[in-house]
């Protein structure tokens, strides 16, 4: 059928498939973030393009499958190409009748002046204000609940442990939101756009660099330590917390939400996680990415774990 999605020949099993975009797919572009995107197969079905050199596309599918096996609700992704062009291929996640309401254009209900249409060192985005409003709202459609993980709240403290994970720092206004209903309740949305992570933006001599060198303000440790979240502790606040920090800030409030979520990234184990990156098929993810990433991975994974003490 015209505009149908295809999953180009893959000979190798051990990577994950390519989805084919038709040429005369698109149906109209998306307008929300900064890459190029469009909608098609009658609003099923979103492609977003990756810029060259960024490795969004697989960062985007890596980060998709460290959820699946988490449990964490997420946007489900499959690396697309489409006229040449590489990215990733994603199913609307918004049920029949219903709709997405990005952070932003939630805050800006509760503060009229919430400056909506900027997404770097926005103060009025704390973390104290978005977990009042993720309050407020239901756990994503079709989640199951499990020990200790119950409400939207707990599931939010997911999002910023898989943040604190794989290094994202995007998690900002327009990338986390509500799904209303056609009944009009409201969900929180499952998490998605996660392709600001593992480093993907470095270009491999400084993966190579920062892997190899014995400077300890250079090395892989150093850069994971760095990674900052879109959140701000208040309003006064000059530099927003780090993805650790926004974390272990909401695991005080939620601790056995956090240690739920603590515990099934402690069932994760290396080999899981290298295998996943080493699905993603060679044209688009280099070796020196690949062992990059899988540092980030085990570096931050420690991080984490190492909060337990201090929760429990």
């Amino acid at each position: 059928m015209e505009g149908r999605i295809s999953p180009c020949l893959d000979f190798n099993l051990n990577s994950y498939p390519v989805i084919n975009v038709p040429l005369n797919a698109p149906d109209f572009p998306e307008q929300l973030g900064t890459k190029p995107k469009f909608w098609f197969d009658e609003n099923r079905f979103l492609f977003k393009e990756a810029r060259i050199g960024t490795g969004e596309d697989w960062s985007e599918k890596v980060v998709c499958e460290l959820c699946e096996i988490l449990g964490i609700p997420h946007a489900k992704y499959d690396l697309g190409m489409w006229n040449g062009k590489r990215g990733v291929v994603t199913e609307n996640f918004v049920p029949p009748r219903a709709s997405l309401i990005p952070g932003n254009q939630i805050l800006v209900r509760i503060n009229p002046r919430y400056p909506t249409g900027k997404l770097r060192g926005v103060r009025h985005h704390t973390l104290r204000i978005v977990h009042i409003v993720v309050g407020l709202m239901k756990p994503p459609v079709d989640f199951l609940p499990f020990p200790g993980v119950t409400s939207a709240r707990h599931v939010f403290a997911g999002y910023l442990m898989l943040d604190a994970l794989v290094g994202n720092n995007d998690r900002h206004h327009e990338n986390w939101g509500l799904v209303l209903t056609g009944d009009r309740v409201l969900h929180l949305a499952p998490s998605f756009d996660h392709a600001s992570s593992l480093g993907r933006i470095e270009s491999d001599k400084e993966k190579l660099d920062r892997l190899r060198t014995k400077d300890q303000f250079r090395t892989v440790e150093a850069y994971a330590k760095k990674a900052s979240s879109a959140f701000h502790l208040s309003q006064t606040s000059t530099t927003p917390l780090s993805t650790l920090e926004a974390f272990y800030s909401i695991a005080k409030l939620h601790t056995s939400a956090a240690l739920a979520w603590l515990k099934r990234l402690e069932e994760v184990s290396p080999e899981q996680t290298m295998e996943i990156l080493s699905k993603v098929p060679k044209d688009r993810i280099s070796d020196i990415s690949i062992e990059f990433a899988q540092k980030v991975l085990l570096i931050n994974r420690e991080r984490l774990l190492g909060l337990v003490g201090q929760l429990v």
